[in-house]
């Protein structure tokens, strides 16, 4: 192993909390002069936002070592020359899709993709049908999913995330969506990318079962699944096996060094 890819929501922190031995974890993957990204679905709150929560835990992690949603379809959508977005996504969040038109807060036609992201309590059943109408609208817009993260671990319990909608919307409409997050292969593809390391030399840490440990394995990375976060027991007796299973990040150096002197 040459390269990690960490998740960061219940693998460095759960709530307003930082995991014990996280910011220790990190010093020493830095230390050891380990190539390091950080992947996260949250869509919630932009990449200075999720940077400045986690320095307030002491866990120091600039901007441009986090890789989200929101970054890789700026990418994306810019590549195709797409416009007049129908967002649907946290107002903060949407600034990170500056220099791309949007479309009116309004407007149920017109829109050249309709992009969904965790809007946790904006939901209800008008803006839910703005977006079916949006994308019922021909010729028929981008369906984009910031991730597919079924459902996270808030300090009040499971909260649902953005999948729901999203499969929600496109069994409703017919439209298969674009995914442009974990679990993605193409998420994980630009990951690799930014690290500069091979698939196969590079280990991927989360908590989610599908959206982390699966979506790594199905982009040729082998992933350990730490027992922090929205793990379940259940986790470890599905279809998914996970490379490795770690009771939290605090364990990483241990195991690492016990790896690269087995191979």
């Amino acid at each position: 192993m040459k390269a990690i890819l960490f998740d960061l929501d219940g693998v460095f922190y759960q709530g307003d909390a930082s995991i014990p031995g996280a910011a220790q974890t990190l010093a020493w993957v830095r230390k050891q002069r380990i190539p390091h990204l950080f992947l996260t679905n949250t869509t919630s709150r932009p990449r200075a936002a999720v940077a400045g929560k986690l320095e307030r835990m002491g866990i120091r992690v600039a901007e441009d070592e986090i890789l989200t949603p929101p970054v890789a379809a700026l990418a994306w959508l810019r590549e195709r020359g797409v416009r007049d977005l129908g967002l649907f996504v946290p107002e903060a969040t949407g600034a990170e899709l500056a220099g791309i038109p949007l479309l009116p807060a309004d407007r149920e036609t017109g829109a050249g993709a309709v992009i969904l992201g965790d809007l946790g309590s904006g939901w209800d059943f008008a803006t839910l049908n703005r977006a079916f109408r949006l994308l019922m609208d021909e010729p028929h817009p981008y369906l984009i999913a910031l991730g597919m993260t079924r459902y996270w671990r808030a300090a009040d319990g499971l909260r649902l995330d953005c999948a729901p909608f999203v499969v929600a919307l496109s069994h409703a409409t017919g439209i298969e969506p674009v995914v442009l997050g974990k679990p993605a292969v193409p998420f994980f593809e630009a990951a690799l990318r930014a690290v500069g390391v091979a698939a196969g030399e590079t280990l991927m840490i989360g908590d989610d079962i599908r959206g982390d440990v699966g979506g790594a394995q199905q982009a040729g990375i082998r992933a350990l699944l730490v027992r922090t976060g929205k793990f379940q027991p259940a986790d470890l007796r599905g279809d998914i096996r996970p490379d490795g299973v770690l009771d939290s990040i605090a364990d990483l150096p241990q195991w690492w060094t016990a790896h690269n002197q087995r191979t």
